[in-house]
């Protein structure tokens, strides 16, 4: 949730940042990425680099927002706040002049599905770094004065955003998306729910979900392997073997309905959500090219080309294949000024119609290919964060550590009958609609 580092520390690993982005990583098929077990079990994928003394650690416990009980949404994000607010016998005072002594970067997150961690150190105040991270892991300690602060900004985030229109028109979306299903809660609950939340349930809730069964761990840095077992032994070696996960359903976004959120605003948002495919489908990677070609090329894609180069109806538009551990989308989404909705949505709704009637076209689908493999290492594999970062989401679709050598057949492998089978499968469907805006004259909606 939050980053703990000294002004001092900053700098320096910033400046170690940037000198190893000034060295590069290598291309992505020549990333070395070793499989590490430790004596207690525990897995990582490691990438020794030691151009210069930098370790990040990055990992994931299955779990996360849709493992909320009813009545107290909003756990998952409050206990990725206090993991750095005193573990041990540690005060959350005394954790955090540790933390800034030892000169490394601490944070943790929640997504709908995984709970994330994350440190960047220096390679050698490695052991200094290493043992906090194991005290927030292993022994938090969830002091009523840091819940009530954390809890008290959410609150404070929860207040200032309900004056937002486009937080209520999310709300809707998810609710008329997924029904009841956990995916439909907000991320951050609510001030009622937040309130419910004790110290007990946080410890509940940390000892369900930090386990080692379903623990992905990724590390890349001046770091070699026989070290690193020993350090994931020490890290996550004291946990349980399984966690106690309450069972979540897959369960598919409801399609074929129009959601209006009529706000007097200067600009209208849209989006639209269309089926979707599964991570592991045969059908991914051709549903991959197609999309860019549809929406996901940026500055390239049909539908850029058509609302915003053709017709300046927005500044930018995109569509994204959406997986979730339960649920799989592709969504579309825009903005357009006051008044243009209806007819920005009819422009949205003629591309998608071409493209799952006729496909694309060979020259759009080697121009897909060539992109999508030339910027990947460029938006993943950039920095020793980023590399960690995409080696545990490797870890959770369950990709094997031979991905990066793998994925530009994978790609150059689809064939044109193949996208165009994609684009009739995901964009055949009548979507979901979502409009926020000002009212317009409904004589004006066409499609």
């Amino acid at each position: 949730m939050r980053n703990r580092i000294t002004t001092h520390a900053a700098a320096l690993l910033a400046a170690l940042g940037a000198l190893l982005l000034l060295v590069n990583f290598p291309a992505q098929a020549a990333v070395k990425i070793q499989e590490v077990k430790s004596d207690s079990g525990v897995t990582a994928r490691l990438v020794e680099d030691y151009s210069v003394p930098i370790v990040s650690l990055r990992f994931s416990f299955e779990g996360g927002e849709s493992q909320d009980p009813v009545g107290k949404e909003g756990m998952a994000n409050l206990i990725t706040g206090l993991f750095d607010e005193g573990a041990g016998d540690l005060d959350s005072e005394a954790f955090q002049t540790r933390l800034d002594d030892a000169g490394a970067e601490m944070s943790f997150r929640a997504s709908r599905d995984n709970i994330y961690g994350s440190m960047r150190m220096l390679a050698d105040q490695r052991d200094e770094a290493l043992d906090l991270m194991r005290l927030a892991i292993t022994a938090p300690r969830f002091d009523q004065a840091p819940i009530d602060r954390i809890r008290g900004q959410m609150i404070a985030n929860i207040r200032s955003e309900a004056k937002d229109p486009q937080t209520e028109a999310s709300r809707r979306w998810l609710k008329a998306l997924y029904g009841d299903h956990p995916y439909s809660r907000p991320d951050d609950g609510t001030e009622e729910t937040l309130k419910t939340i004790t110290a007990d349930d946080l410890k509940a809730f940390h000892k369900a979900l930090f386990a080692r069964e379903q623990l992905h761990v990724a590390v890349v840095g001046a770091i070699d392997a026989e070290t690193l077992k020993r350090d994931l032994d020490k890290l996550f070696g004291s946990l349980p073997e399984k966690p106690s996960l309450t069972p979540v359903a897959d369960v598919t976004p409801k399609l074929d309905q129009v959601v209006r959120y009529e706000y007097a605003l200067p600009q209208t948002s849209l989006h639209l959500a269309y089926p979707g495919v599964a991570r592991k489908d045969p059908d991914f990677f051709p549903a991959v090219v197609m999309n860019h070609i549809l929406g996901g090329g940026s500055f390239t894609s049909r539908l850029f080309r058509e609302v915003r180069e053709k017709r300046g109806l927005t500044y930018g538009i995109d569509s994204s294949i959406v997986n979730y551990e339960h649920s799989n989308a592709l969504t579309i989404g825009t903005s357009t000024r006051a008044g243009k909705g209806i007819e920005t949505l009819g422009i949205i709704r003629d591309v998608v119609k071409q493209m799952a009637e006729n496909g694309p076209t060979e020259a759009e689908l080697a121009a897909a290919k060539k992109y999508l493999i030339g910027a990947y290492a460029i938006n993943n594999l950039d920095s020793s964060s980023s590399i960690a970062s995409t080696l545990v989401e490797l870890q959770i679709d369950g990709l094997g550590a031979d991905y990066f050598e793998r994925r530009a057949d994978y790609i150059n492998g689809v064939t044109l009958d193949q996208a165009k089978a994609a684009a009739k499968r995901l964009l055949n469907a009548e979507p979901a609609v979502l409009i926020v805006g000002p009212a317009e004259e409904k004589a004006q909606e066409g499609n």
